[in-house]
């Protein structure tokens, strides 16, 4: 008997489910597992991933090759994601710059594009709030999005894109899923934080055609830590601090102590927000006092 050809075909991972690897290629799921070799080289497939992957008529395929990521995040685990939709309530809980701007630096170091959700906006008693968040985010290039006012604003954005959502805990985030496509059925509070992190809630991740373009059908993380980003990475994170850094005296300054620096200069004329660089320097201070991370053999 012949045996069958093998088709290498190129194709992305939708969902990724007890060691199956769904993948879509030429309008078809085709249901996938990972070869053996990718664990001795210590490789998982992400939903997200390009892969070449082989079919044969009625049996299942195996991925042979990830092609390269342009990134990935752990929670969800999913790679090449285009944008993030940052959920930020105005009120319970209360509104933090410090916390948006742990978000932002972690997309911006991921080459993420950020999206700023600001849930909560009909109960919040200064009616002047989302337009002070506006103004200091919205010059940066970051689309500021009154949740309550304007939700078409949002999905207009999925087109073409991979999406991921998150936010702090309580923000809205499953409801905003929710919303956006009701078919998720996402658990919105039922679950408490003890609960949450226990086996029988444990989702698999999934990417869902929404608006033309892919979303994680999962609300993502809540806590942010600079595990890994470095001293010398941070200030790059700030886009207007990258713009103003091309006239400081130094040319790896750190926007703290140094003279000639274009940053604090534009910070004192009231061009640069006091907020985003209070935060700066908080970050700058954390990842300095970080303790090494020695990894388990």
């Amino acid at each position: 008997m012949e045996e069958k050809e093998m088709r290498r075909i190129e194709g992305q991972i939708r969902k990724a489910l007890s060691g199956f690897y769904y993948v879509a290629s030429e309008g078809k799921i085709h249901q996938t597992r990972a070869r053996g070799n990718f664990r001795k080289k210590k490789l998982t497939p992400l939903v997200g991933d390009e892969v070449v992957f082989s079919s044969e008529e009625n049996s299942e395929g195996y991925i042979l090759e990830l092609l390269p990521r342009k990134n990935e995040l752990v929670r969800p685990p999913v790679a090449n994601v285009d944008q993030g939709v940052i959920v930020t309530s105005l009120v319970e809980p209360n509104f933090s710059y410090n916390l948006l701007d742990r978000f932002l630096v972690t997309l911006e170091n991921n080459e993420i594009h950020p999206v700023i959700y600001l849930s909560k906006t009909d109960i919040v008693s200064d009616s002047t709030m989302v337009e002070k968040i506006r103004s200091v985010y919205e010059p940066l290039g970051y689309p500021v999005i009154d949740g309550e006012q304007d939700k078409k604003k949002l999905t207009d954005l999925f087109a073409h894109q991979l999406t991921v959502f998150m936010g702090q805990s309580g923000a809205g985030k499953s409801t905003l899923l929710n919303d956006v496509s009701p078919e998720l059925n996402l658990a919105t509070g039922e679950i408490s934080d003890a609960l949450g992190r226990g086996r029988h809630t444990t989702r698999h991740v999934e990417l869902l055609d929404l608006f033309d373009g892919l979303v994680a059908d999962t609300p993502g993380f809540s806590s942010i830590e600079f595990l890994e980003l470095t001293v010398e990475e941070l200030p790059k994170e700030f886009p207007e601090f990258r713009v103003a850094a091309s006239k400081c005296r130094f040319r790896e300054c750190r926007h703290v102590k140094e003279p000639g620096c274009e940053v604090k200069r534009q910070v004192e004329a009231g061009e640069i927000a006091q907020s985003r660089y209070d935060n700066y320097l908080q970050f700058l201070q954390e990842i300095e006092k970080r303790r090494p991370i020695y990894k388990k053999k």
